[in-house]
């Protein structure tokens, strides 16, 4: 008989991590199945960085095990684009491990497609707006074999409205590559808006006060019944007034 239960692409068994004396972590733990879009959130310091790091191998946590199944690739706040490479430089950075020129062409025309930036392949980083260059970064992280992305707080430095475009980017190219991830962010509307499930993360040490699953299907409106009963049980939990839903 057939196995169909869900490929587990990360797993975190009682994690608790220290730097010198100040306890950050603690007895977390966690599945991620192939596909599923995990956001985190919690109180400024708390650790999400931290656990985010952890993930990706950066740090070792001080106990606990880690398991990840798939290529890891991180997407951070700023942009890690090469300023000195154009946007089809850029991406190409990602498509390092295909031999066949015609391979990698074909798959770079592609993600440029993707990512809607046809006629700015030979642009540079600071030719374009930030929506862009977060795209560039989407579609390189996104090249060749990637499973797993792990995304810190990656539209933050964006306008509202740019924000709100990005979002609805991200759900369409992820409906046509899906990945497995786990998403950063002080927007609890952001959070309500992508998410699986949501993790509400305590005070340092931290650990998972709240589990949500958010049933609705994607692309989700900030107006939607659903963006805004999680919205309020996200706020509900870290002690928060739901007038306060944007930019914690």
């Amino acid at each position: 008989m057939k196995d169909s239960s869900p490929v587990i692409r990360l797993v975190l068994e009682n994690v608790s991590h220290d730097y010198s004396s100040l306890a950050v972590l603690r007895h977390l733990n966690l599945h991620v199945n192939a596909g599923e879009l995990v956001v985190l959130v919690g109180p400024s310091g708390c650790g999400k960085t931290t656990l985010l790091n952890i993930l990706s191998g950066y740090i070792k946590p001080v106990s606990g095990n880690i398991k990840t199944n798939g290529i890891v690739r991180t997407v951070y706040q700023q942009d890690g684009l090469f300023p000195w490479l154009t946007v089809a430089e850029n991406i190409s950075m990602g498509l390092r491990a295909f031999a066949s020129k015609d391979q990698h062409e074909k798959e770079l025309k592609e993600l440029i497609e993707l990512i809607r930036l046809e006629g700015f392949e030979n642009h540079y980083p600071h030719q374009l707006s930030g929506g862009m260059r977060q795209r560039v970064e989407l579609a390189r992280v996104l090249a060749g074999d990637s499973d797993i992305l792990l995304m810190d707080e990656p539209f933050s430095a964006l306008d509202y409205q740019t924000r709100l475009r990005m979002r609805h980017e991200l759900v369409r190219i992820l409906s046509k590559r899906s990945r497995t991830i786990v998403f950063v962010t002080h927007d609890i509307e952001e959070a309500a808006q992508l998410a699986d499930r949501v993790l509400v993360l305590s005070n340092r040490p931290a650990h998972i006060s709240k589990e949500m699953r958010i049933e609705s299907p994607r692309p989700r409106n900030p107006t939607d019944d659903s963006v805004i009963e999680a919205a309020k049980a996200i706020l509900n939990e870290l002690g928060l007034q739901a007038s306060a839903i944007k930019d914690l």
